[in-house]
């Protein structure tokens, strides 16, 4: 096999600079008219038939003889089955990263809280785990077990009563990793659909799968058109793009391991966008001579060639204060400071879904067992949305509790603002409530 790569080479100093990285940096989630189609078909169908759908959508598009949905459904046993049957080193990588993933989750779990005014109104707010959430996970051969913990632990760690799991498994091929993933992190049922099919199921019920309150993880065109058209239904995560990594440095870093942490993202799929920028020119040309050197070795090299290719760029600035500027531009899902003071230059960093500190902290232990989420905003979302966390699990309900004395004195600025809308009910309402010795004032 032969493998070669023309990585582009951009310059901040370049008069069309802006131009060229906004055409690098473009992506869409694109469903075309039949994709969308598709999908509302079966949305319709798992509607209208249910278990019945489900069964034959799982037949159809992912080859397993189902009979019934009993067919399709794996009990806690089954879960408890697969952590025998992975390697003892595999349940222990397993438990381990789950336990840093919990530790860390616990950290952002939010209390309720209340305050009393001098009149005695009590103001506050009550949160709430979510009664029932739905985790999505790609099955076969391209599954991801590190995502089941990264879904389900945060959920646990809120207090969710119930996590559904989906996951299809084509032609009958059963991840094992998955499931012991499953059982570790606390899933309480499973069953193995996949698709649009999977996500109708989660988002409105069917006979046997309980209607969730949220649908989380990745999946393909058709599970993100699905999660589209059933949100407002129920609460999704994101949209996610492809795999974005951004690295910068100083020019200081071992070139090998910069272009391995390039390679590191690229690998996902042939969207996935690999970027490097920095201030020394002759870094760039060594990490482009390590990319060529290593990328013959990689059992993924022809997807990470294509990503290269196709959306990879190494991009020269004057200095480390302009590369900061480039990385804001650019909000990236993962962002690596390769440098000799990371710390230093935190303060300055605006838009990241998760920032990788130093020179050994890779973005490959973010994915599997540092601690912090992996589920990050994508396509320069991390402008404005965050990693997924407990709080994506727990909402919160306003409080409000007035004295009679409270409620005569908010009486009077109510009734004022109501008047202003022209909202009479609303201001009357308000003051029933005053006091008759305040009604003068």
């Amino acid at each position: 096999m032969t493998v070669s790569t023309a990585i582009a080479r951009l310059n901040a100093a370049d008069p069309d600079f802006a131009r060229h990285l906004d055409h690098l940096l473009s992506w869409e989630s694109v469903s075309d008219d039949a994709v969308n189609q598709r999908v509302l078909d079966i949305i319709k169908a798992v509607r209208e038939r249910g278990d019945a759908a489900l069964v034959e959508f799982t037949q159809r598009f992912d080859g397993v003889d189902a009979k019934s949905i009993d067919d399709l459904i794996l009990g806690r046993e089954r879960l408890e089955l697969a952590l025998t049957r992975i390697t003892e080193a595999q349940r222990e990588a397993l438990e381990k990263a789950a336990n840093r993933v919990r530790l860390y989750h616990e950290r952002q779990k939010q209390d309720s809280w209340q305050y009393t005014e001098a009149d005695g109104t009590v103001l506050g707010q009550k949160v709430t785990p979510l009664d029932r959430a739905g985790l999505y996970v790609p099955g076969g051969k391209a599954s991801y077990p590190s995502s089941v913990l990264m879904n389900a632990i945060p959920a646990k760690v809120a207090g969710v009563t119930e996590v559904v799991m989906v996951v299809p498994t084509p032609r009958g091929e059963v991840n094992e990793l998955v499931l012991a993933a499953a059982c570790i992190a606390g899933v309480d049922r499973v069953f193995t659909v996949g698709g649009a099919q999977a996500v109708a199921a989660l988002a409105y019920g069917t006979e046997s799968v309980p209607q969730v309150d949220k649908i989380v993880g990745p999946g393909n065109i058709y599970v993100a058109t699905a999660k589209r058209h059933v949100f407002g239904q129920v609460g999704i995560d994101m949209i996610a793009g492809p795999s974005e990594i951004l690295v910068v440095c100083d020019g200081q870093t071992d070139p090998d391991w910069i272009a391995m942490d390039l390679f590191s993202q690229a690998e996902h799929d042939e969207d996935a966008q690999a970027i490097l920028v920095s201030p020394d020119a002759a870094f760039l040309d060594r990490v482009a001579a390590s990319i060529d050197k290593l990328l013959p070795t990689m059992e993924r090299a022809e997807i990470i060639e294509k990503s290269i290719n196709g959306r990879g760029a190494l991009i020269q600035v004057r200095d480390m204060q302009q590369a900061i500027e480039v990385a804001n531009r650019i909000a990236p899902e993962h962002l690596e400071l390769s440098v000799a003071d990371p710390q230093a230059w935190l303060p300055q960093i605006r838009h990241a879904g998760a920032i990788f500190m130093g020179r050994h902290t890779s973005e490959a232990l973010g994915d599997y067992c540092a601690g912090p989420n992996h589920v990050l905003p994508t396509s320069g979302t991390a402008r404005f949305s965050s990693p997924l966390g407990v709080y994506d699990f727990q909402k919160r309900s306003s409080i409000i509790f007035c004295s009679e004395q409270g409620a005569s004195e908010l009486g009077h600025t109510a009734s004022v603002l109501a008047r202003g809308e022209s909202l009479t009910a609303h201001a009357r309402s308000a003051e029933y409530r005053i006091l008759t010795q305040d009604k003068g004032n």
